[in-house]
């Protein structure tokens, strides 16, 4: 992450948080800085402001996913939402909606679902508003009429 301080570009290092090969993990998660799966995790709801991986040993089956960054080389079943971007890897297995102000799917990924594109990134912090505030500043590009 950057920021700008006394016109000079200072970058700041977020923690990350590793859910080993190893662990089951059945509930649900809230982080504020990134967190990489590359065990098993069910449940959900993941709300993060910070990214999520899910490595390629990674299974996720949750009932919703959002992060700032979503990147699966691994399994995940569930609708996700990311405000910057998701990225689906080769060897992925993806089953649930995306909405997304980036997306890339590489070759050789199964992903069944839809996507709906944010014409840009939220100005909302997604912990701080309520949920009707957030929705209403996701403006979908399918509601555009230009």
């Amino acid at each position: 992450m950057e920021t700008e301080k006394n016109g000079t570009i200072q970058k700041t290092k977020k923690n990350m948080t590793v859910l080993g090969r190893e662990t089951e993990f059945d509930g649900m998660i809230a982080f504020t800085d990134n967190l990489v799966i590359t065990g098993t995790f069910s449940g959900g709801p993941i709300q993060a402001t910070g990214d999520l991986e899910i490595a390629k040993t990674g299974v996720c089956n949750v009932d919703a996913i959002e992060a700032n960054a979503i990147v699966i080389s691994g399994n995940v079943t569930g609708d996700m939402k990311a405000a910057e971007r998701v990225e689906m890897c080769a060897g992925s297995k993806v089953s649930g909606n995306v909405t997304t102000a980036h997306i890339r799917i590489a070759d050789n990924v199964e992903f069944e679902g839809q996507v709906a594109m944010l014409d840009s990134v939220p100005d909302v912090d997604l912990f701080s508003v309520a949920s009707a505030e957030y929705k209403k500043a996701m403006v979908l590009k399918s509601d555009d009429p230009r």
